[in-house]
């Protein structure tokens, strides 16, 4: 027969447990991030999006974009870029949805970090003015595509890949064998026009003939002091002076009130392997064609 104590002591660990699961349910929702909190009597204020690391997601960047461009109390934002570039489709969808802010009427100041190239310049050209320190290093206008070729090594050791296709390029870009000319010249096609979408970009956002982005867009970075005298870069300047910049766009005294989400990571970050995603995003391999800086 079970005694009143037992049943009290198991009562309260079932008690505790249940508060666990609550509080780590509020925690996963983000509740206490400090995310989308309004400040007291509708006081204007800019929202500060940071972009950091390879860019391989842009839904973070994105959401962020669209909630600020909801929020009536943000009439600007300040994009901090600190990334060498990444997907093409990735920063092409960042690219498209600064326009889509603007078109709202937001005004949007890129702040470049250390480094802002290749698709992390492609996001700030969409930008109505773009900040840089004079020793930022930006440019890198191009199109990589990395396809490795391990087959040699894999045949030393007598691993041979048997492949069946449904078509003669549904093996294309695999590292167990070299490329044929027909395929090289199709992966040609593809960063080519991947580099061509890049310029028309510069060209429209930036207001440049073509002919004159051509002269630099071969890869090439520039310090961000180079890239003013380039018309790719507008004003040189701090982070803090970005923020004072878009404060001025639209009117507000300096230093402006600002907001920005918080990151936080909790216990079903740990639970779920959401750690996975952020922010170690940023040391996963670039995608087979990218917008990104190489060394």
């Amino acid at each position: 027969m079970v005694r009143r104590k037992d049943r009290i002591i198991a009562v309260v660990i079932g008690i505790s447990v249940l508060l666990s699961v609550v509080l780590l349910l509020v925690a996963g929702s983000g509740i206490f991030s400090g995310r989308g909190i309004s400040v007291a009597g509708g006081e204007k204020r800019i929202a500060l999006i940071e972009v950091r690391g390879t860019i391989f997601d842009a839904r973070p960047i994105v959401r962020q974009l669209k909630k600020y461009a909801e929020d009536r109390s943000v009439p600007a934002m300040v994009l901090r870029i600190e990334s060498p570039g990444g997907g093409v489709a990735a920063s092409q969808e960042i690219y498209e949805k600064i326009r889509q802010v603007r078109a709202q009427g937001k005004k949007v100041v890129a702040s470049m970090g250390s480094v802002a190239a290749s698709g992390g310049y492609y996001i700030a050209a969409a930008a109505d003015t773009i900040v840089a320190n004079p020793g930022s290093i930006t440019g890198s206008i191009g199109v990589i595509a990395n396809v490795p070729n391990t087959g040699a090594f894999f045949r030393k050791i007598g691993v041979e890949l048997q492949v069946v296709k449904s078509g003669d390029y549904k093996d294309m870009g695999s590292p167990m064998r070299e490329m044929t000319k027909r395929e090289r010249a199709m992966f040609q096609e593809v960063v080519d026009d991947t580099y061509e979408q890049f310029v028309e970009a510069i060209v429209t956002q930036r207001n440049l003939p073509k002919e004159e982005v051509l002269r630099f867009a071969d890869g090439r970075i520039f310090t961000g002091r180079k890239a003013v005298a380039y018309k790719l870069v507008d004003v040189l300047g701090t982070y803090e002076e970005a923020v004072d910049l878009a404060a001025e766009m639209v009117g507000l005294k300096k230093p402006p009130t600002t907001t920005q989400e918080k990151k936080r990571f909790h216990a079903l970050d740990l639970l779920f392997g959401r750690l996975v995603s952020f922010p170690f995003s940023s040391v996963q391999p670039p995608p087979m064609v990218s917008y990104m800086m190489s060394f």
